[in-house]
């Protein structure tokens, strides 16, 4: 009996798993199902061409241009600036703490940095906005109230645990012994991390620059509020701008009719949305695995 109950057990336990995983692959492929119906929907009236390459996005204006090179353009200046921020202040959190720091303060340090990735975006959005923004403008010459530069930061700050956790995961992989040779030829502690430990987690460290980029490019609340929402082909930090998620925002507010033109536009945008990041992905699982070292 005890046998049977535990086959039994053992049984809806695998099949709740299953069940599980199944629904996330459903949910995915239904997710892509209504971007691939309703993209088709909008390029049925809008030439590709146009929508990938016109340099005017105004949909929701009585002259209707459907360009939406100036929503690609802002979203990856704000993203630039944020992987300026982001990368090598990462970077060196993550060697301070994979090479320098000793255990106490690592398990210090690290909880701390998940905190910034705990913040709600609305309120980093707010405080680029607030705070960021009056702040640089003293500095930064002819900086509007709305800009790319206050988002781009403060999304480099928000998406700076995602860099460091990563990369010193990857690094702390390196096996001891690679360490332990190049202090053997003489090698002191900041040149062995850089010439040795960092060359040998390259590829975590790639995808974990590439996965933060794909986490810059989604991000919604911090660019709706702080970017200014002006779809511009500019690549001037200092002026509002407007990018692909801060668009599909503006429009889900509920002012444009479901069925319309212009609501199709939020799907064609989302798809190509989706499409970036999952390439980004796909790029970052072929690095990993490309440039993988393996030690016996």
């Amino acid at each position: 009996m005890n046998d049977r109950a535990r086959r039994l057990s053992e049984f809806v336990v695998e099949r709740t798993l299953f069940l599980c995983a199944a629904g996330s692959i459903l949910v995915t492929i239904g997710i892509i199902a209504v971007l691939v119906g309703e993209t088709v929907g909008f390029l049925r009236e809008v030439p590709i061409t146009d929508f990938l390459f016109g340099t005017e996005w105004t949909p929701l204006f009585s002259q209707q241009r459907f360009g939406v090179l100036p929503l690609v353009t802002g979203t990856l200046l704000a993203s630039a600036i944020a992987m300026i921020v982001a990368l090598p202040a990462g970077l060196m959190v993550a060697i301070y703490l994979s090479e320098y720091a000793p255990r106490h303060v690592r398990r210090f340090v690290r909880p701390a940095l998940e905190i910034l990735a705990g913040v709600p975006s609305v309120v980093y959005g707010y405080f680029a906005l607030q705070f960021v923004t009056p702040l640089l403008q003293p500095i930064v010459p002819n900086l509007a109230g709305f800009n790319a530069l206050s988002p781009g930061i403060v999304m480099g700050i928000m998406i700076l645990p995602l860099v460091s956790s990563l990369s010193e995961d990857a690094l702390h992989s390196v096996p001891t012994g690679l360490r332990e040779g190049a202090y053997a030829l003489g090698s002191n502690k900041l040149q062995t991390a850089l010439r040795v430990v960092v060359p040998a987690a390259l590829s975590g460290i790639s995808a974990a620059a590439i996965l933060a980029v794909s986490r810059a490019i989604g991000e919604t609340m911090i660019v709706a509020i702080a970017a200014g929402q002006q779809p511009r082909l500019t690549l001037d930090p200092r002026v509002p701008v407007e990018t692909m998620t801060a668009y599909i925002v503006q429009v889900s507010l509920g002012d444009t009719p479901a069925g319309t033109l212009e609501y199709r536009t939020i799907f064609a945008v989302g798809m190509l949305l989706f499409l970036s990041t999952f390439i980004l992905n796909l790029l970052s699982t072929w690095l990993r695995d490309r440039f993988r070292e393996t030690y016996a």
